[in-house]
């Protein structure tokens, strides 16, 4: 709903979202979600394009801060009540942190794709797509542990710089798999987000080389974990894809031919169970996601 005059005040405070413009009376405004300070209504457009691209940044770090966290305190965990070993001291853990959130910040830069239909969270496909990557991050170490202590003999404070350089590379390259629903590739990062996460990995890798705060790795070792880790990484992208099919079958499979033509039988739709539920509030986001899936649903089986 748009309006300027106090007359359209209870219809801006009544609506989903409703939008002051400009040169509004104050009593207008005040009722308004939004208040637009230019004329005309083109930066409507606008707001929703931005909101829609911070909705999937915000997506992206969910599932990358859920994931990180699962991966670290699974393999912390095991590995003391299993191994009788911590793999990370406590300066270890406060650098690796630090790392992490320098790089995780350039997120709200990055290159997104914003959706033409209206957006709304997923917790079953955030909690299952975090959950994947997490346990695949936890097997992952446990390998690069197994290789360290079996098979090459190296000492246990060598192992601990070893899963320190691991785990700080591993969890920057999540990054990458969090932010695209595709593959990896599929969406060009922002320089920002580049940098960002090549400048804290060459920090984290000089500071195992050298051995600041923990034991020098040497770059022999360096380059043997970067290796392992983006091993893992292209491991880790097919794993996600898969997830993505099985946690939202409809969005993963809908051919993009039936996907892009489907707008105005969603929307009539979502109107219908909109008049259905008596026009109650607060329901639009489940109307239109309901009648996405009915409406790919049917297109799908044709």
């Amino acid at each position: 709903m748009t309006g300027d005059g106090v007359n359209d005040a209870p219809a801006l405070k009544k609506a989903d979202c409703g939008i002051a413009v400009s040169g509004a009376t104050d009593a207008a405004r005040a009722a308004a979600a939004m208040v637009l300070l230019t004329p005309g209504l083109s930066v409507i457009i606008d707001a929703i394009k931005e909101s829609r691209r911070i909705f999937q940044r915000m997506n992206s770090y969910a599932i990358y801060r859920i994931a990180e966290t699962l991966r670290v305190l699974f393999f912390m965990t095991l590995a003391i009540l299993v191994f009788n070993f911590y793999p990370l001291t406590a300066v270890m853990i406060v650098m690796l942190a630090l790392l992490n959130d320098g790089a995780i910040l350039s997120i709200a830069y990055d290159n997104v794709h914003y959706k033409d239909q209206p957006e709304a969270w997923n917790m079953r496909m955030v909690l299952g797509i975090s959950t994947v990557l997490g346990v695949i991050g936890v097997v992952s170490a446990f390998g690069l542990f197994y290789l360290g202590e079996r098979v090459f003999h190296l000492d246990r404070a060598h192992i601990q710089t070893l899963m320190y350089l691991k785990l700080s590379v591993a969890g920057h390259l999540t990054i990458f798999l969090t932010r695209t629903r595709g593959p990896f590739w599929s969406i060009r990062p922002a320089r920002v987000l580049w940098m960002a996460v090549l400048g804290t990995q060459a920090v984290a890798t000089l500071i195992a080389v050298y051995g600041l705060f923990m034991t020098p790795l040497g770059w022999g070792w360096a380059l043997f974990v970067w290796g392992y880790a983006l091993a893992w990484f292209l491991v880790n992208d097919r794993v996600k894809l898969l997830a993505y099919r099985i946690f939202d079958p409809l969005k993963a499979r809908a051919p993009p031919e039936k996907m892009s033509d489907l707008g105005p039988q969603i929307a009539t739709r979502a109107y219908a169970l909109y008049e259905q539920r008596g026009r109650g509030d607060g329901h639009s986001g489940q109307d239109w996601l309901e009648a996405e899936r009915e409406i790919r649903k049917e297109s799908m089986s044709k």
